[in-house]
């Protein structure tokens, strides 16, 4: 049965999901959101879509992360004693100015005991599925030809021996190297040699400059080289995850499709790198999320726009994928994009404001970006308080939700700081004026006196546990007795066991069934800011203990299970980490 026991590698430009077999069941190409050329993960038969090391008689397993790497080792055993280990990456490294960043995965097959026989088996999918591309070959490689892109696979192994799909005796160490239809002019065990020398160098120097906590370090370090992956450098965007439509809960429909940028979650990845000193890929998306908001010319944003910085994003489903244990339906595309989503005004200026302050960035802001931002302040001014889908993305209802207000007040507030640290007398009494009105009208119609507590909507007697961003977001003071009474409500209405659920009211699909991881990362982080750090701690561990093997979180989780579901990798559940690790661990100079 397919599990999401799975690893990521990838160079910022594609990526690929590897099971514990070293067979890659995940990859599109030729970037992020491509053709997902290997698809096992989504089809009921594994006949085509996978890229496998067989190890004939194979007994056991064993699989990791090189340390401080993107890099995965897979070790196989037979049970003669023979012995073999795969080493997967996409190459990444600095080259002639530059990064080098590759559409290539290199896997290296190294004999390490006994005599092990190996079947090397490579057949990638194409039209999401659909169909196999034809084969040619040429005297050190393979290509595979579909209609819209070709691959070629270089190699010092058996073309005979791969495409026939016979074992042989592995006496030394084979490379594949699977990338673009390009001559590669070294031979292939040298160019694979040097290439993860290279990738294993850039990734532990990356590694290196991160200001990490004293606590989890390796789980830290895990979660930000993988936030790092879901980043395509090309434009600076970032994918919510590498995957489409693995369903939230077992047979729930809630299939949708993650290989976009949606500007909330962009935002919480960049603060997240950015606590940890990784101000590039701060950069590069504060660069995407500029250009959006320039482009947009005054229009109201969308929540989601596609890596390439396109707005449409049309939905449809594939026939030529199964869905994850068969439970589809796939989905290319997220209607998400024809959403009202009014916290989105919030999320960008939060997110360019870094650009203000932050002295380390090459680029700082001015008043020519000021003036860009500004429109979308006016466009949160007038839609705090109308209805919208709200960062649940609700597709059936459309209310006033307390969270999409608050992200209004937020853009309001951190324009007058910006104007302020430019020195723009006007423009931040301007936008203050703007933000306290937002703000009473809140805490008038988002206050229940009902529950003691702030709601969900307006004038409504719900909970969501966006509630507990509150104080994160700086709308309350973390000693207001109003932000405790909400927190309590929260876990009062929303928590099973030991998880924060998002929402438990019925939806366009039912009732929500499992729960959303990064909600109780935020129950925690409150916890935290309410100076219940032994209970946050506590929680905090038990979350930790939910990943798979490889230190690696999905979307949501069965509060009675455990058992992971919704896109893979999730960057806003590798978020919740980092950000509840920095909050709980003891400081560096008081560690010893």
């Amino acid at each position: 049965m397919k599990t999401l026991d799975l690893a990521l590698i990838g160079n910022c430009n594609i990526g690929a999901l590897i099971d514990g077999r070293a067979n890659i069941s995940w990859g599109c190409f030729p970037r992020l959101d491509g053709d997902p050329v290997f698809c096992t993960l989504l089809k009921k038969t594994d006949d085509y879509g996978f890229f496998s090391v067989d190890l004939l008689d194979c007994e056991r397993t064993e699989q990791h992360y090189m340390e401080n790497t993107a890099i995965l080792i897979t070790r196989l055993y037979d049970r003669q004693g023979g012995a073999i280990e795969v080493t997967d990456f996409a190459p990444r490294f600095g080259q002639h100015g530059r990064t080098f960043r590759p559409m290539m995965l290199v896997r290296r097959v190294r004999r390490i005991a006994g005599s092990p026989r190996v079947t090397l088996r490579l057949r990638p999918a194409c039209d999401n599925g659909a169909a196999r591309p034809s084969l040619t070959f040429g005297s050190h490689h393979i290509r595979y030809v579909a209609p819209t892109l070709t691959m070629r696979l270089t190699t010092d192994a058996s073309l005979t021996a791969i495409m026939q799909e016979t074992s042989f005796f592995l006496e030394d160490t084979v490379t594949l190297i699977l990338g673009s239809d390009e001559t590669v002019h070294e031979a292939a065990g040298e160019v694979g040699r040097r290439f993860l020398e290279e990738t294993t160098q850039y990734w532990r120097e990356w590694v290196r400059n991160l200001a990490i906590p004293f606590e989890w370090q390796a789980d830290v370090i895990r979660a930000a080289i993988t936030l790092k992956l879901n980043a395509f450098d090309d434009t600076g965007a970032i994918v919510a995850a590498v995957t489409t439509s693995i369903p939230e809960a077992a047979g729930s429909s809630r299939n949708w499709d993650y290989r976009y940028c949606w500007l909330r979650d962009g935002y919480f990845v960049v603060n997240a790198l950015n606590r940890l000193g990784a101000t590039r890929t701060m950069e590069r998306y504060l660069s995407y999320i500029i250009n959006i908001a320039a482009n947009n010319a005054g229009a109201p944003l969308q929540p989601v726009y596609g890596i390439d910085g396109r707005a449409q994003l049309d939905e449809h489903e594939v026939p030529g994928l199964d869905g994850y244990r068969g439970m589809g339906p796939v989905r290319v595309g997220n209607l998400a994009y024809r959403q009202v989503q009014h916290d989105v005004y919030g999320s960008a200026i939060l997110a360019a404001t870094h650009i203000f302050f932050d002295q380390r960035l090459t680029r700082r802001g001015d008043e020519a970006l000021f003036r860009h931002l500004e429109p979308l302040g006016e466009q949160a001014w007038r839609c705090h308080d109308q209805p919208d889908a709200g960062l649940w993305e609700l597709r059936g209802s459309a209310r006033v939700h307390t969270f999409s207000a608050v992200m209004c007040w937020v853009a309001c507030d951190r324009l007058a700081r910006i104007a302020k640290q430019l020195g723009l007398a006007e423009r931040t009494d301007y936008w203050q004026v703007q933000a306290q009105q937002i703000h009473d009208t809140i805490c008038q119609r988002a206050w229940s006196k009902t529950r003691g507590s702030f709601v969900s909507t307006f004038e409504g007697e719900a909970m969501d546990a966006s509630l507990l961003l509150l104080a994160e977001v700086g709308f309350l003071q973390a000693n207001d007795p109003r932000f405790a009474a909400t927190v309590n409500a929260v876990a009062q209405d929303l928590r099973r066991g030991d998880f924060i659920f998002r929402y438990i009211e019925k939806d366009d699909f039912g009732e929500p069934e499992n729960a959303f991881l990064v909600c109780t990362f935020w129950y925690v982080n409150a916890l935290t800011t309410l100076e219940r750090r032994d209970e946050a701690r506590a929680l905090f561990e038990k979350l930790l203990a939910c990943r798979n093997r490889h230190g690696l979180l999905a979307e949501h989780i069965n509060p009675a299970s455990g058992e992971q579901w919704g896109n893979f990798v999730q960057t806003y559940s590798m978020v919740g980490l980092i950000n509840s690790a920095i909050r709980l661990s003891i400081r560096w100079d008081q560690a010893f």
